[in-house]
């Protein structure tokens, strides 16, 4: 039988000063002024290009041990 709290997450504690929801505006902003004037196929492209560089990122990650397919790795 399970306990009440064995399904409860272990959050990391707070960063004093860090906000997600203003990092992720930041981004945001970011991709609309690198993307506003772009065609669909560029957008496409834009998007293939980005995806292309996350993988070599964490093919190389995984290769040092430091990413583990289907797994977060914490600091």
């Amino acid at each position: 039988m399970m306990k009440n709290n064995e399904h409860e997450m272990n959050w990391p504690e707070p960063i004093p000063g860090f906000s997600c929801l203003k990092m992720k505006q930041e981004i945001q902003e970011k991709f609309y002024q690198e993307t506003k004037d772009m065609t669909t196929g560029e957008l496409l492209a834009y998007i293939r290009e980005g995806a292309k560089r996350f993988d070599k990122e964490q093919q190389r990650l995984r290769s040092k041990g430091k990413c583990q397919k289907g797994k977060a790795v914490t600091a």
